[in-house]
């Protein structure tokens, strides 16, 4: 069982002592908490959602959060999905004990009960993602043919809430709206800013300005220097919070969400906060106060 390897790798259990009984013993490893939160770095609604768990955390809420970066958590992931039969990506949350979780994103409520043990339903999801609109300057023919797809999208997607439903553009709207002429360049370092060199950085955005350059015709398109400048800053901001543990505070947020991800930002303080839970447990299994 998962659960069970997880109380050996966080608790070496002690020789038994004179007066120390198995039923004692059992109760301390009952403590440990089967409520895990798996996040990862570059997931979007990761950033959303580990606020909501640390405000659990500071309401006495016991969640363990379980950066998926970490080898033993991905092990630990793959091993519960294959006990209780499951798929799910991040942000996850599962109790080790029942097997009763949530994948993505929820509410705070919605998370309260799921620690108080309901069962909690999965909220109805799309289809898949909307075809993607042709670029601009399309034909015709590729504007019908695209038409003809989304409407097709939105009609096998009449299962989501109304909300969802009337956030939906028609496929006229989207087509007759500015539409790119290409796809904007992609960074050499994925969403791990921390790897990326000044060097790396000041290409992308050289190839991001011809492309802004090409693509003047789109609307709200930020100034690519405040871009770049933003991503330097974040990236050294990472760089010496992980060659420095001790220093505090959160990097400035990207303007650039879409190719780099703000949940990293969470990272080191989701595995402290682990660590702490786990010291705890260890403190109170030796009696020590």
């Amino acid at each position: 069982m998962a659960k069970e390897e997880v109380q050996e790798a966080v608790v070496e259990e002690p020789k038994e002592k004179a007066g120390e009984t198995t039923e004692e013993t059992n109760e301390v490893e009952e403590e440990l908490s089967p409520w895990y939160y798996f996040f990862s770095v570059g997931c979007g609604w990761c950033k959303k959602t580990t606020p909501i768990v640390e405000e659990l955390l500071d309401e006495g809420h016991d969640v363990l959060m379980l950066d998926l970066a970490e080898p033993n958590n991905q092990q630990l992931a793959q091993e519960l999905k294959e006990e209780y039969k499951t798929q799910c990506g991040t942000p996850w949350f599962i109790n080790a004990d029942t097997g009763k979780g949530i994948c993505g994103f929820r509410e705070k409520d919605v998370l309260k009960k799921w620690l108080d043990g309901e069962d909690i339903p999965e909220p109805p999801r799309p289809t898949g993602p909307p075809p993607k609109p042709p670029f601009h300057g399309s034909t015709n023919k590729e504007n019908i043919a695209w038409k003809k797809t989304y409407t097709k999208w939105v009609k096998d997607n009449k299962h989501m809430p109304d909300d969802w439903q009337k956030q939906q553009k028609s496929a006229s709207e989207i087509i007759d709206s500015p539409r790119p002429k290409s796809d904007p360049p992609r960074p050499s370092w994925g969403s791990q800013i921390n790897i990326a060199t000044d060097e790396a950085i000041d290409e992308w955005g050289e190839k991001m300005k011809a492309w802004k350059e090409e693509n003047k015709h789109l609307p709200n398109l930020q100034p690519v220097d405040n871009i770049v400048q933003n991503l330097k800053n974040r990236k050294n901001q990472l760089v010496s919070k992980q060659g420095n543990p001790e220093l505090s505070g959160s990097p400035t947020p990207s303007q650039l969400s879409a190719v780099v991800s703000q949940a990293e930002v969470n990272t080191f303080d989701a595995k402290v906060q682990a660590l702490e839970v786990k010291i705890d447990k260890i403190m109170n299994h030796f009696g020590v106060k």
